[in-house]
């Protein structure tokens, strides 16, 4: 399974006919979160824009994201926060939102709420197929929740639920500069970086991964 993964796309889709070919060979896209600033309608004509490549898509909400965007998304088909989707044998699990920030944003949750979420999503996991997490929020002390100032900004219910799980892949973004690949046991850990700056995760996963890299 090929998968493409977008993060931090805040409204701008510049980028996506450069990355045209992957986006057509995917098997899913994945939209990680913050598809805007806020306006729902753009987040609406990034969902639209991306779809224009590959109709197969799966996303959550950010914390930047309109309240009512997850609404949108599920009444689209591709709301993947608090939900466990499967497509061609291998489950994604979702988790929208981020801890609280220095600057209030719509969509900030409790360590606690979070775990819930998760939880809620995890409910529906298959047993018996691979996995993959997809996580607006990144797990603490990674690579990728690695904050300007050098503090992990991270989430414990995360990285407890990656410990604990093991996903072949934990998918993230959030902290625009914690652009890298880490790993918690055996999960790969993927910050792509925002796609503003033309940046996206690549990964191609059977019964392991198989490839994944930072591409643009």
């Amino acid at each position: 399974m090929i998968i493409v993964a977008l993060a931090d796309m805040h409204g701008n889709t510049h980028h996506l006919e450069k990355i045209a070919h992957d986006l057509r060979a995917a098997d899913v896209t994945l939209l990680v979160g913050d598809l805007a600033t806020f306006r729902h309608d753009a987040a609406v004509e990034v969902v639209e824009a991306v779809r224009a490549y590959n109709e197969r898509l799966l996303a959550v909400p950010g914390n930047c994201d309109a309240p009512s965007l997850g609404d949108y998304l599920t009444q689209e088909g591709i709301n993947l926060d608090g939900r466990t989707a499967v497509i061609d044998d291998v489950a994604f699990v979702g988790l929208g939102g981020s801890l609280p920030c220095p600057i209030a944003t719509p969509n900030e949750y409790s360590e606690e709420e979070l775990e819930a979420t998760l939880q809620r999503a995890l409910d529906d996991l298959p047993s018996d197929m691979p996995h993959v997490l997809v996580s607006h929020q990144p797990p603490f002390d990674t690579t990728t929740d690695l904050a300007n100032a050098g503090e992990h900004v991270g989430s414990r219910a995360v990285r407890s639920a990656i410990a604990r799980l093991q996903p072949l892949v934990c998918f993230t973004g959030h902290i625009h500069e914690g652009r890298g690949t880490d790993s918690i046991g055996n999960t790969r850990i993927v910050n792509p970086g925002p796609f503003w700056q033309g940046t996206y995760a690549y990964a191609e996963i059977d019964d392991g991964v198989e490839l994944l890299e930072i591409r643009g």
